[in-house]
């Protein structure tokens, strides 16, 4: 019972090193994915006098949508595989994300 109650503890700096890589990685997803969009290097941001706010929201939607569905991918596998090399799933509680 006492490992099931450290293993999140435990959990925390794999899951810290997994939201860093997925959040590196969802940023080049993003500057990739822009570019196929638009045609563009840089993608707009809400400061940009000379954008748009379709462009401007455009491209928030577009950065979030990849960086959800990267960190969800990223901390799913991380929980699978602690659930496979210790046999205890990493969270006990069922709520949503910090």
């Amino acid at each position: 019972m006492a490992k099931k109650r450290k293993l999140p503890l435990a959990y925390k700096p794999v899951g810290f090193v997994l939201g860093w890589a997925s959040g590196a990685l969802a940023g080049v997803a993003f500057r990739k994915a822009w570019k196929a969009i638009r045609h563009e290097d840089d993608a707009p941001d809400a400061l940009d006098r000379d954008r748009g706010w379709g462009e401007i929201l455009l491209a928030a939607a577009v950065q979030g949508a990849i960086f959800a569905a990267v960190r969800s991918a990223a901390d799913r596998t991380g929980a699978k595989a602690i659930e496979r090399s210790t046999g205890v799933w990493p969270s006990q509680d069922k709520g949503g994300r910090d």
